[in-house]
């Protein structure tokens, strides 16, 4: 499909734009780590929280909604929706603490609140995992997006479109830093969520659909719109609803919605200026990730239903794209290309960019662990700030190079993310205890980490390759039994070692000041009175919590009555939407 004069025109100014972002904030980010890592500590609220979200806006988001809408229907969603209870418990309860920490990178809390080698090799161990190794699987999955929207958008093949969107995305990531790519990410995220708005308007005129109510009524969506699952089909609600909302939440480890917080998202809160900035910037993240954005990508994706009902018909419109490429999470790019000319160039600007903010966040996160938390800790101490500052540009070159050539090994979107929640199953609890509980040291996380891995290898691969058991067995019990073999193991192995010397935990409860609940015993120890390190109120944060997630899910929720014409629906939703906002304005001197 070939590209109008405006279309290019409007491509190539965006490009433009981000370049010029990188040239103008690369003198400043050369100053230090600081400055290149966390933008000197210095960001407003807005900017971080737009950052945050911009950075969920990739191009393999609404490609995953589109998989997820076309297999399992709407509800399928809640599989990511649930997320939003440990995004509000980050909001309320630890990003204060985060901000307080006074910590770079969320691995150097590590030597903060455990001691030792143990805490060393965490610290070291996580930066090369985590950094680079599990953060370039993520990259990848990132790329095998931009493969998809290109090859159906463009034409172009994997490699082409990996070259390019790799070197554009270096020259401003490499030159700027984290202040590079938060400015950008307010453009990326204005050009995308237009660009989402208006071809979802547009795609739903296209004479194939008729409109709105149109779609609605076709026959083609029955079980598709709910909400909620099919209480009538077991099988459906345990695994699309009782498990994310029930045990995925504060059980599962996924990037963007780490329990207590960590990865990209404590950048941002640590580069706050303050407490309270960094938990409102958590706050509009999570009301726009999942109360904002969803619905244009999921009318979309049920507009694809009529016009690409199964494979068989994207493969007949897209002849040249190879068998590979060909699965459900095509179906979005796939609608883009009904898209008229200026309106089709904005659009794949909107995805380019919420593909580039994607791939420069984890970069420059990745570097920050590859260079604050193993060159400068184990490596060169004594290396100047503008030493780290050149490893830290030529980290973010390596990771990037070898996550395009590992992107053009993938094939499926949605695969990528049910292997990352199942590494990650069963280490979402430790996440939250390890701020409350005194007992929780560094061998809890080294068993968490190591169990998550050898269960989700084991699950995942392994055993249902050699097994038609597991081969057949549905990835929600895979996960269900990730999680209680993970849980089970750490907690195990807490009781069986020793915990942590109390002048480690001592000098954790003076900087950090957590709610002192579960550090009683240290407490009492050493003779220290509670009152001597007061903390916010817990109950207030924990209503403030429960009152921003129905606050978002009524945001989310009402929207799609809105949209479905259930006008009794949509009012009570909104109401519920202005009652729990009141409660938050309320609650806003105590909880932030």
């Amino acid at each position: 499909m070939g590209l109008g004069t405006l279309d290019l025109i409007i491509i190539g100014a965006f490009f433009l734009l981000t370049i010029f972002i990188g040239l103008i904030t690369a003198k400043k980010a050369g100053k230090g780590f600081n400055e290149y890592f966390l933008s000197g500590r210095n960001m407003p609220w807005w900017l971080l929280g737009i950052s945050m979200v911009a950075t969920t806006f990739s191009a393999d988001t609404p490609n995953l909604v589109a998989d997820i809408v076309r297999k399992n229907g709407v509800s399928g969603n809640w599989v990511w929706w649930a997320f939003l209870l440990t995004g509000m418990l980050t909001v309320f309860v630890y990003a204060k603490l985060w901000r307080r920490s006074g910590i770079s990178t969320d691995l150097e809390f590590y030597e903060l609140r455990y001691g030792g080698k143990g805490a060393a090799f965490l610290r070291a161990f996580r930066a090369v995992y985590l950094g680079i190794i599990f953060n370039i699987l993520i990259l990848a999955s990132v790329l095998l997006a931009g493969i998809k929207i290109s090859s159906s958008m463009l034409g172009l093949g994997p490699v082409e479109t990996v070259v390019i969107v790799s070197i554009i995305t270096l020259i401003y990531t490499v030159l700027g830093g984290l202040r590079s790519v938060i400015i950008t990410d307010l453009f990326q995220f204005a050009i995308a969520l237009t660009g989402s708005v208006l071809a979802a308007i547009y795609i739903l005129g296209l004479p194939e659909i008729g409109g709105l109510n149109a779609l609605l009524e076709r026959p083609e969506l029955e079980g598709k719109l709910n909400l909620l699952p099919d209480f009538s089909d077991k099988e459906a609600w345990i695994a699309l609803l009782i498990i994310p909302l029930a045990v995925q939440w504060w059980a599962v480890w996924y990037p963007g919605a780490e329990p207590g917080g960590g990865g990209y998202i404590a950048q941002r809160m640590l580069s706050a200026k303050n407490e309270s900035h960094a938990g409102r910037a958590a706050l509009l993240f999570n009301i726009a990730h999942y109360g904002i954005r969803p619905w244009p990508w999921i009318l979309i994706a049920l507009a694809s239903l009529i016009i690409f009902p199964d494979l068989d018909a994207l493969r007949t419109a897209f002849p040249d794209v190879p068998e590979s490429v060909i699965n459900d999470d095509m179906a979005y790019p796939a609608m883009l290309t009904y898209l008229p000319a200026g309106l089709l160039g904005l659009v794949l600007a909107s995805l380019i960019a919420a593909l580039m903010s994607t791939l420069s966040t984890h970069l420059n996160w990745g570097a920050s662990y590859a260079v604050h938390d193993f060159y400068q800790r184990f490596i060169r101490p004594e290396a100047s700030e503008k030493e780290l500052v050149a490893m830290g540009r030529i980290f973010t070159l390596v990771i990037m190079v070898v996550a395009a050539l590992f992107a053009l090994t993938l094939e499926n979107a949605l695969e990528v993310f049910n292997l990352i929640l199942l590494i990650g199953a069963g280490t979402g609890l430790l996440f939250i205890l390890r701020w409350f509980w005194w007992r929780i040291n560094a061998a809890s996380e080294i068993a968490a980490m190591l169990i998550s891995f050898v269960v989700a290898l084991l699950l995942y691969k392994i055993l249902p390759d050699n097994f038609t058991y597991w081969s057949e067995l549905e990835g929600h019990y895979r996960l269900l039994l990730g999680i209680g073999i993970t849980t089970a193991g750490w907690i195990l192995v807490t009781f069986l070692t020793p915990p942590e010397k109390d002048e480690i935990l001592v000098n954790f409860i003076q900087k950090v000041r957590p709610h002192l609940f579960g550090f009683k015993k240290v407490l009492q120890r050493n003779d220290i009175s509670a009152e001597d390190y007061p903390s916010s109120d817990f109950s207030k944060e924990l209503t403030a919590m429960f009152a921003g997630v129905f606050m978002v899910y009524a945001a989310l929720f009402g929207t799609g009555f809105w949209i479905y014409g259930q006008i009794m629906e949509g009012l009570i939703a909104t109401a519920v939407f202005l009652l729990t906002a009141v409660i938050i304005y309320r609650l806003r001197l105590k909880v932030f």
